[in-house]
């Protein structure tokens, strides 16, 4: 039996209109959120990652921000058309969100279970007394050392990767379906990263939400993850399993992503990269948003867009050319101009 969709995402199109233009900072995303499944969203800084998961919980800074197209279903209803009461009991309570700075998130001058407890009495209408407790509990169970000590502590007073704790424990205190992780161990040191990933993993389990992991590294990924959507230029252009996505890519971006990584067991006197610079979200080119930089690109690649479309009956989806009829089609074509 297929399992259930909790987050559904259809055709979200999220853009900034400023003194130089119009930002397609997202433009036309789609993916599917299944129960109890980690959902990575990868990609270059300024692909839409980011933008993606603050429009999903409608944190976008409006103006200049503002999604103009889409829906966002949750459970089949669309966060996009909320009112701002009804969406106010979404976040936090069904989904929720765990932010890359904690101290850009958290209070400074709150101790951290207040903050929490404030989460739990706004959405479970607890009594002080027993938001406090559950807030305790909370540190604990994300492995807090002295969870009651830490509690009344305030975030200075903690080191990195307890505020990380801290920041996953009040994004799990209602217990949500989902839960968006936008790069929650860049800033902290290996072990640390290690440690939250295998909490996150563990929490997983327990309660058997869904992730969204958003992050720019392809390790965490692979250890993480069990769908992957890879985005560039403010699209996905290749939605696959994880095992399917690191054991053959098929977008040209996603192979050129995954030979820039380190290999270990080979002598490499320089990594390789991905000539060229990303388009820029005021001027993206008419076709294929990647032709400039793509070794295969024909003349169709820059004539036409493509669609995010399923390979070969299969699950996976790929925005390339290359899998489609036309491609071969463009070849003959191409032939005939220069025998």
């Amino acid at each position: 039996m297929e399992p259930e969709v909790v987050l559904q995402v259809k055709n979200l199109k999220t853009y900034f209109t400023t003194s130089k233009g119009t930002a397609k900072a997202v433009d036309g995303v789609d993916f599917t959120l299944h129960k109890g499944e980690t959902l990575g969203i990868v990609g270059e800084s300024g692909c839409g990652k980011s933008m993606t998961s603050l429009s999903l919980l409608r944190l976008i800074p409006s103006p200049p921000g503002k999604i103009v197209d889409g829906e966002i279903l949750l459970n089949n209803k669309d966060i996009v058309t909320m009112k701002e009461d009804e969406l106010r009991k979404v976040r936090g309570n069904q989904i929720s969100m765990i932010f890359q700075e904690p101290m850009t998130s958290l209070n400074p001058i709150i101790p951290v279970g207040e903050q929490i407890a404030e989460t739990v009495r706004l959405h479970q209408r607890l009594s002080r007394k027993a938001a406090w407790q559950k807030a305790v509990d909370l540190l604990e169970l994300v492995g807090l050392p002295s969870p009651e000590k830490r509690a009344k502590q305030e975030p200075f007073q903690l080191s990195g990767g307890m505020r990380q704790r801290v920041m996953i424990a009040m994004a799990l205190a209602c217990t949500p379906e989902v839960l968006i992780a936008d790069e929650p161990t860049t800033a902290l040191d290996v072990t640390i990263q290690a440690q939250i990933l295998e909490l996150m993993k563990d929490l997983q389990k327990q309660i058997g939400m869904s992730i969204i992991f958003i992050t720019h590294d392809l390790g965490v990924v692979s250890e993480v993850c069990d769908q992957v959507a890879v985005m560039y230029a403010g699209q996905v252009v290749e939605h696959r399993s994880a095992r399917d996505l690191f054991n053959s890519p098929l977008h040209p971006y996603t192979q050129g992503l995954l030979a820039s990584l380190p290999k270990i067991h080979e002598n490499q006197e320089e990594l390789q990269t991905i000539e060229g610079a990303v388009p820029s979200p005021y001027d993206y080119p008419a076709g294929c948003r990647f032709a400039d930089r793509c070794q295969h690109a024909r003349a169709i690649c820059r004539a036409e867009a493509p669609v995010l479309e399923a390979v070969g009956g299969t699950e996976s989806k790929v925005r390339c050319f290359m899998y489609t009829e036309k491609w071969e089609t463009a070849a003959e074509e191409e032939e005939v101009l220069c025998p």
